[in-house]
């Protein structure tokens, strides 16, 4: 008997290490910017999670410019937007919506919609998977669309232009519901605000909240956000001052400001523009994209939800517009716009911090990554 049960535990121990080992591989699709001498904007990688290696699997001409992308998980279908001012030869933005082929890695289009005002530079998911949110960056502007039961775009339900005198005075860059699916907020590069709303879903309707309007410094820029795990503190990344902030977030869903710190190394004097923003699925950790600085600035997430640097990683390039962490959580990957590369890195599971030499993969002017 005691044979027996030393035989299974070191079957047991030999399955053990060897799951632990197992690659796992996923698609990550990317999204660019077309020009000239490139008409190919989404490229499918394979992606393996357990030494990092991308490996491309096919092109896919999606139209002018596919910057932004998101997925739905219910409909298993890709939406990226096209951010132009004219789109099939009309005045407008477009969205473009794909099916991914698992087995080659190709994906197959299966429509297109013309968006008013044009310029969309943000495209997420309402809750449920209704609806599509955009963000139109020229002339600031947001536009709701309702999907079909297949999840195919079919009309568009509501828009707002913030200033009507003068559009080019606002640049709304994001917008996403809560982790809760109850509010809907938008952040406005060029009016330096945060608006909050509630969201219709029998009529495709935004309504601003009451005090729904969180107005940041003059020059800020707020770009991207991202809330933590039970939407009681939201973290907005802002563009032109270069800074992290931190809001509370209240039962109604209005923010109060608790917390500012800059994303550039402390002396830093050149010229930088934020991008992006993720958060680590633990909750345990804050990330930032630096451009003209050229880093991913780490940020440590307390239990009260502040934040306390960690550390500044070189981007492994130039210009990270864009980056994500892969399901695993084990690899950051950045998009080096400039560089026309991907950049890969490892996380150290002590300090949150991404370290090494990156594994550098070439593609086209990279703007979104997106993991299937």
């Amino acid at each position: 008997m005691k044979k027996t049960f030393g035989r299974y535990c070191i079957l047991f121990m030999f399955f053990t290490v060897n799951l632990s080992g197992c690659a796992r591989n996923y698609r990550l699709v990317v999204g660019g910017f077309t020009g000239s001498d490139i008409d190919t904007g989404l490229t499918v990688f394979n992606f393996n999670s357990r030494n990092g290696d991308l490996t491309m699997m096919s092109w896919s001409d999606a139209g002018p410019n596919p910057s932004y992308l998101c997925y739905s998980e219910k409909n298993d279908l890709f939406y990226a937007i096209n951010e132009v001012m004219e789109f099939n030869g009309e005045k407008g933005g477009g969205v473009t919506t794909f099916k991914l082929n698992e087995k080659d890695g190709k994906l197959i289009k299966l429509n297109e919609m013309l968006i008013p005002y044009g310029g969309p530079c943000f495209i997420s998911l309402a809750a449920g998977s209704g609806y599509l949110f955009l963000a139109n960056y020229p002339n600031g502007s947001v536009v709701v669309i309702k999907n079909d039961k297949d999840g195919i775009p079919s009309c568009v339900t509501d828009t707002i232009l913030y200033v009507r005198e003068n559009p080019d005075s606002s640049h709304a860059h994001m917008i996403l519901h809560d982790p809760s699916g109850k509010r809907v907020y938008v952040t406005d590069l060029g009016l330096d605000r945060v608006s909050i709303y509630d969201f219709d879903p029998n009529t495709g309707k935004l309504n601003l909240i009451q005090n729904g309007i969180a107005q940041l410094p003059e020059g800020e820029g707020p770009r991207h956000f991202v809330f933590n795990s039970d939407g009681s503190r939201m973290y907005v990344i802002n563009e032109l001052g270069s800074t992290m902030v931190v809001y509370n977030v209240n039962a109604s869903g209005e923010l109060t400001l608790i917390q500012r710190l800059p994303t550039t190394k402390s002396g830093f004097e050149g010229v930088n523009y934020c991008a992006d923003i993720q958060i680590s699925k633990d909750g345990r950790y804050l990330y930032g994209s630096n451009r003209g600085e050229n880093t991913i600035v780490t940020f440590s997430i307390g239990r009260d939800g502040l934040l306390g640097l960690a550390g500044h990683t070189s981007c492994g390039g130039d210009w990270p517009r864009n980056f994500t962490l892969d399901p695993t959580g084990r690899f950051l990957l950045v998009g080096n716009q400039k560089s026309d590369y991907i950049s890969v890195f490892r996380i150290d599971r002590k300090t949150g911090i991404p370290y090494g030499d990156p594994k550098n993969v070439e593609v086209n002017k990279p703007a979104c990554l997106k993991f299937y």
